[in-house]
């Protein structure tokens, strides 16, 4: 009986320092054990979500108007301005994996955040000088402007490209670095964790608004360069403020490469193909559990099984004692952990492919959406026409709808109703924000028809070409459910490949999902390529330069068809994916990420 009190003190002991320090391998800001109540959650997640406001509000007021200005003051011709549009935030969207790499494995994730912020600055404040030194701007003072002088164009993209650099280093590591700051192993940080991608995207949606209507608004209707000048003093005033933040933080320490454990797996499972499958799973290798200060273990599943020979242990007397880890030669044994972390990049890889599609629809709002906007009538009074940009700001009010809604009524509502922590699985709230996706292109497609029958009747009646009558709040559908699926899929998205992946590579897990949207833009380009080079050999190309004369809706269309299709493709892989088990510490029970509920051991 004393020996069942001593056992119950030890664990009401251990409870009690654990909750009062944080042990899930992370450190405070000098290098030892977080303390729960001084670090972490939302006191320290709402400095890094207020330098995201400022990234976003920056990105989008370069981005969504970037269409006029290459078509406008550079004088493309739409097609090529479309796909130099893609072109750019397919890059920009693409570096993070770079950005994500190195800070997992190298730099840390509040350094690369703070060194890409810096970048990212310095790429504001040479887009603000291209528009203020006379030498740069794309033209003298007081002359019509047919052509920018070309250093204009180099300093231009330049400046571009260093927002690229910046947002590499900046997106994959400043979003994963706030979800560090709640424990996965403390049950209502968990909690707070699920509503934290939730929050951090209504922050991202808030900066979006502001670029899309207030700089937008500034470029188009006062000055380009007091645009930028508005957007590098704010870059640089939150900077100030994430470093204020620093005491606060909960910093995980850089492990190396990401990707040698999992070459080391893929050896040792090569080198013991032929050895034959131990009759029972708990004969592999893995490391005594956790310490408080150790990462995570996970539990062995049955898939990709041919991966499970990295962890057989060929030698009868090291069955016997497994306590000779560090003797063990990690490229020709591996631990089930490793393993499993293996699986868990693998089990990714179709589900990144069935995300691409979603990723092309959510390239057209930025290009095509925006180019209609600026054809149609745009008045709100005889003296303010909305800026063709700003339209964009209805996506992004749809957004913001679709995650409050989703976070305050309709998680709690589905985890009364389905048990689980989440309210519904990660895989099919990306799906429900799919289906949204399709819908929005064809809504786009039916309104485009409106808008082209509008201008046939107009130029029939001798009246003023284009489709000036027809007001632009016609593309408020399409945005808003636009907007409503971002607000579940890309989420979504962001939630899975920041769970998913295992918990040294959470940067590139970010990363993963940021070149979804990069290389759907390349595809887009590519697409709208092969699309217009098929079409105008039927006679007249789906892409003219004028938007009046192409058939875009067409193209929606299209899109649509490829997404439906691709839908049931996505569905299909959803209902067979595995999760996430984790062991959790301390416990008799394993915890599946995915599915937030526990399973008795």
């Amino acid at each position: 009986m004393e020996q069942g009190m001593e056992k119950r003190k030890r664990g009401e002991s251990r409870e009690i320092d654990e909750e009062k320090w944080v042990y899930d391998s992370s450190v405070d800001h000098k290098g030892r054990v977080p303390l729960r109540a001084s670090t972490g959650v939302w006191k320290a997640a709402l400095f890094i979500i207020a330098i995201e406001f400022s990234e976003r509000l920056s990105y989008f007021g370069i981005a969504t108007n970037l269409i006029t200005y290459l078509t406008k003051v550079i004088h493309q011709d739409l097609k090529t301005a479309a796909k130099g549009v893609n072109y750019w935030s397919g890059v920009t969207t693409m570096m993070p994996l770079v950005g994500g790499f190195v800070a997992d494995a190298y730099l840390g994730r509040f350094s690369m955040v703070l060194i890409s912020s810096i970048i990212y600055l310095l790429g504001l404040g040479l887009l603000t000088m291209s528009q203020l030194i006379p030498s740069l701007k794309p033209c003298d003072m007081g002359l019509m402007c047919h052509k920018p002088r070309k250093v204009h164009e180099v300093v231009f993209f330049l400046a571009l490209y260093l927002v690229s650099v910046g947002t590499g280093g900046h997106k994959p590591c400043l979003e994963s670095f706030g979800a560090d700051q709640f424990d996965d192993d403390h049950s209502e940080e968990r909690k707070k964790k699920m509503s934290y991608f939730n929050w951090w995207n209504f922050g991202l949606c808030s900066g979006l608004l502001l670029g899309v209507t207030v700089i937008v608004y500034v470029q188009d209707n006062v000055s380009w360069g007091i645009a930028y000048i508005i957007l590098t003093v704010i870059m640089a005033t939150t900077i100030v403020i994430f470093c204020i933040g620093r005491s606060l933080y909960r910093y995980r320490v850089p492990e190396g490469s990401p990707a040698t454990p999992m070459l080391q797996v893929l050896a040792a499972a090569m080198t013991k193909r032929n050895l034959p499958y131990p009759s029972n799973p708990a004969l592999l290798y893995e490391v005594p559990k956790p310490q408080k200060s150790q990462g995570r273990l996970l539990c062995h599943t049955t898939k990709l099984r041919f991966l499970d020979k990295a962890a057989i242990i060929e030698d009868n007397e090291d069955k016997e004692n497994r306590s000779i880890e560090n003797l063990q030669n990690p490229w020709r044994l591996a631990t089930v952990t490793r393993v499993e972390e293996m699986k868990l990049v693998l089990n990714m890889v179709p589900i990144w492919f069935t995300s691409l599609p979603f990723g092309i629809c959510v390239a057209q709002a930025s290009t095509f959406f925006i180019k209609q906007g600026s054809t149609m009538n745009r008045k709100i009074s005889h003296d303010f026409n909305i800026p063709p940009a700003s339209i964009y700001s209805l996506a992004a009010i749809g957004m913001i709808i679709s995650v409050c809604v989703y976070d305050k009524i309709l998680v709690p509502l589905l985890r009364r109703t389905t048990g689980n922590e989440r309210g519904i699985k990660i895989l099919q709230r990306i799906g429900i924000g799919m289906v949204f996706t399709v819908i929005a292109m064809i809504v786009a497609a039916l309104v485009e028809r409106k808008r082209l029958s509008i201008v046939e009747k107009e130029i029939v009646q001798g009246g003023r070409t284009g489709s000036i009558s027809m007001s632009v709040f016609w593309l408020t559908p399409q945005f808003m459910i636009l907007g409503i699926g971002d607000g579940f899929a890309l989420v979504g998205l962001q939630e899975y490949f920041y769970d998913q992946v295992p918990d040294s590579m959470r940067s590139l897990g970010i990363a993963f999902y940021l070149s979804v949207i990069g290389a759907a833009n390349f595809l887009s380009s590519l697409l709208i390529t092969v699309v217009d080079h098929i079409t105008e050999k039927g006679g007249s190309s789906w892409f003219g330069k004028d938007l009046n004369k192409s058939r875009i809706d067409n193209f929606y269309w299209l899109l649509a068809a490829i997404n439906g299709m691709n839908l049931g493709v996505y569905v299909f892989l959803a209902r067979r994916y595995s999760y996430k088990n984790v062991q959790r510490r301390g416990a008799v029970a394993d915890y599946r990420e995915g599915d937030g509920v526990e399973l008795m051991a």
